[in-house]
């Protein structure tokens, strides 16, 4: 605006906005009014200086200005304005002057309805190396929309529907008969192991049982997946067709196989490459999110795929399933909570940092770094550590060790253990068996209960004491700060400190409350002098190595941190200490590195990257991917300030931890009835087995699944009274908090990743409370808060996908409803905070973060970290910058 003043303020009585212009009439001062009017709308005032900061003067939040944007983006004449560009421009000036050359941009066309995209030509290709049926036809990957004539509404909306109710049928079918498989192997083994002969006799059967069982299951997801698909290739095939149904058995059984339990080793690439991903020589991968499509991922030798990473090889997309290629070079290295979409390629030597995603169509260049969501070329090395010697012969060493462990040792000990035990202990029979058979009876409920007790309550001890005491005992054994070779002793060491330390169990059990600080204490945490808030950490808290782990005084932390303590290259590794400073406070879905760059006093927004090259960040909030700096706190939440220091806050801690300890106990009382009613079930089925054979076990499967859903879904209703939650702004010291606590601990949903990709999971969601429309695809998402989100007709949720409805910073503690229209896609990976609408037919790309408070237009494309429009499927050139 040439420097010259303008000046916005409201003098007419009736709240009129008027701007006084001192002689600008450029562009800039034209959208300077513009803006003013909507933005002393929103804030309700009558006075809004060009030059106040948005936060630091006139008291705003992020969420009020994501309604600012909102309402500018409905306005056809004024430029379309993102949180982004609210952080980079806090004043109306500066926010004119940088979007005043910027035109609105069309709102892209409506995509295709998911009965439009059943309708398709069956004479196009197949995505498999077999003949379809018609009702699978394919539609190839570009063009995306179909060349044939959609049906009418009416017809096409009832097709989908059979087909919806017949798959959902067909899968209950295979359940059925996977259970009925799998009870009649684990009785005919049982029986067989019991017949033996002495204790050395079982103790062989027991082995030869578990390499049979172990090949059997590691041999069906690849026989499978060649029978039912042949070889993957690019293209589209319709939900809920049999098509589908072929892809949902595949993808199921490839991630029940008992080959996933070797993530980060050699056996894991082989398994892999048996499903027809093409994988080269030295090749590390630690996700233990399988691929599906492995045909279409191509790695390049000596990569490493680090923890968290989503590369799936297929995405649903408004009714169909879209596959396409991930193309990996040679020395690429993919770091943790990364997404890389189908259609994305990385050249030799290539590296993503983490918290970063791919969209498809980008391509990295062979060399080159990048980073962010979607990705941009960055100078950041994200490779921290030297290689050093690994020959093959130590990966092939380590990958039979572990089989051989797993052979000889726990899959022996888990089939035939009970058998085992009786052969050494004969005497144990009697005291372990019912003293008669009839589960009718009062004895049995009593022997059933008193081995609850002592199994659960006695396993839960055992652990405590083996999560502090064995890894404490193991990590002598390692140092920080040196290099070692991958697949070694010191390797196993790690990896063993890893899995054992991070149990969900005790996080869960531990976790928003004061005792999270004395269990992480207990772990090897360093949590310097603890100022004990009652929430320090959340019940999602996972590391690679605790007693590497730091966390400063004063910092709060909420659920989904990830501490990074070991470095990677493909053959070494090193472990490091990693820092959280004092007074932080970090939101959701955090990868920390040990090379972050952030000190006291800061603020890490949901899902941000934390940088690891630059200054160290101090006093100021962190947003985005790759991040950039926003106000380390706002007006709006310093108003509990008060209940947080003094008499005050002793006062309401001692209340608040008074309510957690009771919530502690339910938590465990609500387990405790349903493994009690488990036990009994097996009992029964025990009882039953001499007259029904086999498919009593099965059906003891089926009805314990059954129990679960049930038990857990009236646990959480019953956590809220019964009533649907409402929106929330409080203080984490008062009463409505910690009920929002409980319902959280109370709430479990660990069964219902069994039902991603059937209709049984919106029947599920909706007993839980949630909105679910109708024919509703969810391949993976999580709502928190199950009754304020509604998700419309036809949505599609991918894997990975979060809708949460509430936010923590600090001491305030918020929460609103999300809305999804119907025909939306959630992206894999997506993440929607709360007071969110997302109108019809709009799209959030992978890895996206979609702020509190943003309206998403009707069919629009939105993507990114924070999301904005991407009307091109691609950011906007100045959010490269």
């Amino acid at each position: 605006m040439s420097g010259k003043s303008v000046e916005v303020l409201t003098s007419d009585p009736a709240g009129v906005t008027t701007v006084q212009d001192r002689g600008d009439t450029g562009p800039a001062a034209a959208t300077a009014v513009l803006l003013a009017e909507v933005l002393a709308g929103v804030l309700r005032v009558e006075q809004v200086p060009a030059d106040s900061h948005f936060f630091h003067d006139l008291g705003a939040d992020s969420l009020v200005m994501a309604q600012f944007c909102a309402r500018v983006r409905k306005r056809a004449d004024l430029p379309t304005v993102s949180m982004k560009d609210i952080y980079r421009h806090p004043t109306l000036r500066s926010l004119a002057t940088a979007s005043a050359d910027v035109t609105p941009a069309p709102a892209p066309a409506p995509p295709v309805s998911p009965a439009q995209a059943s309708a398709v030509d069956p004479a196009q290709a197949s995505v498999v190396d077999m003949e379809m049926s018609a009702a699978d036809t394919v539609v190839p990957a570009p063009p995306r929309t179909p060349t044939a004539a959609p049906a009418p509404p009416e017809s096409g909306g009832a097709a989908v529907t059979r087909r919806y109710v017949l798959c959902g049928a067909l899968q209950l079918l295979f359940f059925l008969g996977h259970s009925c498989l799998a009870a009649l192997v684990a009785v005919e083994g049982y029986e067989w192991i019991s017949a033996g002969s002495g204790l050395p006799d079982i103790y062989l059967r027991s082995v030869l049982f578990a390499v049979l069982t172990f090949l059997g299951l590691c041999a069906v997801p690849i026989a499978a997946k060649w029978m039912l698909v042949g070889r993957w290739r690019s293209g589209t095939f319709p939900l809920w067709g049999t098509a589908y149904l072929r892809f949902w058995i595949v993808k199921t059984l490839i991630r029940t196989s008992p080959l996933r339990l070797f993530v980060g080793s050699p056996l894991y690439v082989l398994y892999l490459r048996a499903l027809g991903a093409r994988i080269g020589k030295g090749v590390t991968i630690l996700t233990r999110s399988t691929p599906v499509c492995t045909d279409l991922l191509t790695v390049g030798d000596g990569t490493v795929i680090r923890k968290d990473v989503l590369l799936s090889c297929y995405r649903a997309h408004a009714g169909v399933i879209r596959t396409g290629p991930v193309d990996l070079g040679s020395d690429v290295l993919v770091s943790e909570h990364t997404v890389l979409d189908i259609e994305t390629s990385m050249g030799d030597g290539t590296q993503l940092g983490h918290a970063s995603s791919l969209h498809s169509g980008q391509a990295v260049p062979a060399g080159e770094r990048w980073h962010g969501s979607p990705a941009q070329p960055t100078d950041v090395d994200y490779r921290t550590v030297d290689p050093t010697d690994c020959p093959t012969s130590k990966r092939t060493t380590y990958g039979v060790l572990q089989l051989l462990t797993l052979l000889t040792v726990y899959l022996p000990l888990a089939l035939g253990g009970l058998s085992i035990l009786f052969a050494g202990a004969p005497q144990l029979r009697e005291l372990l068996a019912p003293q008669q058979a009839g589960f009718t009876s009062r004895e049995f409920y009593t022997y059933a209960l008193a081995v609850s007790v002592v199994v659960f309550f006695g396993s839960l001890l055992a652990g405590l004491v083996a999560v502090g005491v064995v890894p404490r005992l193991l990590n002598r054994a390692i140092r920080p700060g040196t290099v070692y070779p991958l697949y070694g002793f010191h390797y196993g060491i790690q990896r063993a400190i890893e899995l054992i330390t991070n149990r969900k169990l005790f996080t869960t059990l531990f976790g928003d409350s004061s005792a999270i600080v004395h269990y992480l204490r207990y772990l090897g945490y360093d949590l310097s002098h603890v100022e004990q808030t009652g929430s320090n950490f959340g019940t999602e808290v996972r590391h690679d190595n605790p007693y590497l782990s730091s966390v400063g005084t004063g910092t709060m932390i909420a659920d989904g941190l990830s501490i990074m303590n070991v470095d990677l290259s493909n053959t070494s590794f090193r472990l490091s200490r990693t820092s959280i400073g004092p007074r932080n406070f970090l939101g959701n879905r955090i990868a920390y590195p040990s090379q972050g760059r952030t000190g006291d006093n800061c603020l890490l927004a949901t899902k941000v990257m934390v940088p690891i090259d630059g200054p160290v960040r101090e006093g100021v909030g962190l947003l985005g991917s790759p991040s950039f700096e926003i106000p380390r706190t706002v007006m709006r939440d310093n108003q509990f300030g008060h209940l947080q220091t003094g008499d005050e806050l002793r006062r309401r801690l001692a209340a608040k931890n008074r309510h957690n300890a009771v919530t502690a106990g339910l938590y465990l009382l609500a387990r405790f009835v349903h493994f009690f009613v488990i036990t009994l079930i097996t009992m029964g089925a025990a009882d039953l087995y001499p007259v029904l054979g086999a498919p009593a076990i099965a059906l003891a499967g089926v009805v314990i699944l059954a129990f679960t859903v049930v038990h857990f879904a009236l646990i959480e209703r019953a956590s809220t009274g019964f009533k649907g939650q409402k929106p929330l702004y409080c203080s984490i010291y008062e009463p409505s908090f910690w009920r929002h606590e409980r319902f959280w601990k109370m709430a479990s949903v660990h069964y219902i990743e069994a039902f991603n990709g059937t209709p049984f999971k919106n029947v599920i969601w909706r007993l839980l409370g949630a909105r679910i429309g109708k024919r509703v695809f969810d391949d993976g998402c999580f709502f928190p808060e199950r009754t304020l989100v509604s998700v419309g007709d036809d949505s599609t949720l991918n894997a990975g996908t979060v809708i949460q409805c509430h936010s923590q910073e600090d001491g305030a503690f918020k929460s609103d409803r999300s809305t999804l229209g119907s025909g939306c896609t959630l992206g894999v990976g997506a993440f929607v905070h709360y007071g969110v609408t997302v109108d019809d037919g709009a799209v959030l790309a992978p890895d996206s973060f979609l702020m509190k408070g943003e309206e998403v237009p009707a069919h629009a494309r939105w993507g990114g970290n924070p999301a904005r429009e991407m009307p091109d499927g691609h950011p906007r050139p100045e959010d490269r910058r």
